[in-house]
């Protein structure tokens, strides 16, 4: 990985994966049926300094505590949900438990136990595969109208709901360097 010196750089990293002066920290919340050694657990490992806890997806008020203690151990610079993950993600963003910026990919939040509102003044960055029929596009199209204008957007992909051509075409770091530079609302 490139690691950018800021004392003796003016322009901004072009590789997606670094901050002025080290990697990125990626906290991955993963999905329902996936883990730690999932591809997009693997991706941000590989691409990050990323971690992913491993999480008991059959109690969300146990994966958000996991998450929130992570957090509270070691900040990430971006956090990311995918699935099941985003609607971890969102409690954590709505409880007070992160307010730096959020990756939510095709977030499955209604019915796990999370609201339907990116709280105001918070980054967050929504992508749905316009072919997901796990979750409605729909539901994140309703999602990035909450929050604060300006600092919510939504990325449509051509894909389904494991949105494997982000990660096959390395989009995918991308817009975890897209999600970190996002303004606050």
């Amino acid at each position: 990985m490139t690691i950018i010196n800021r004392r003796t750089s003016s322009r901004p990293p072009a590789d997606p994966t670094v901050t002025w002066d080290r990697p990125l920290r990626v906290q991955f919340a993963h999905g329902l049926e996936s883990g730690p050694g999932s591809a997009k657990a693997m991706y941000f490992d590989k691409r990050f300094d990323a971690v992913t806890p491993a999480m008991n997806t059959s109690d969300f008020e146990a994966c958000v505590t996991l998450h929130a203690d992570e957090i509270a151990a070691q900040e990430p610079d971006v956090l990311v949900g995918s699935s099941f993950g985003g609607a971890v993600v969102l409690a954590l963003l709505q409880r007070g438990f992160f307010v730096g910026p959020s990756l939510l990919l095709a977030p499955a939040y209604r019915g796990h136990g999370a609201g339907d509102r990116i709280p105001d003044g918070l980054r967050v960055l929504i992508v749905h595969g316009t072919r997901d029929t796990v979750v409605p596009i729909e539901d994140s199209r309703a999602l990035a109208q909450t929050g604060s204008k300006g600092s919510v957007a939504l990325v449509e992909v051509d894909d389904d709901h494991m949105l494997a051509s982000l990660l096959e075409s390395d989009e995918l770091a991308m817009l975890v360097r897209r999600t970190f530079t996002l303004r606050p609302g």
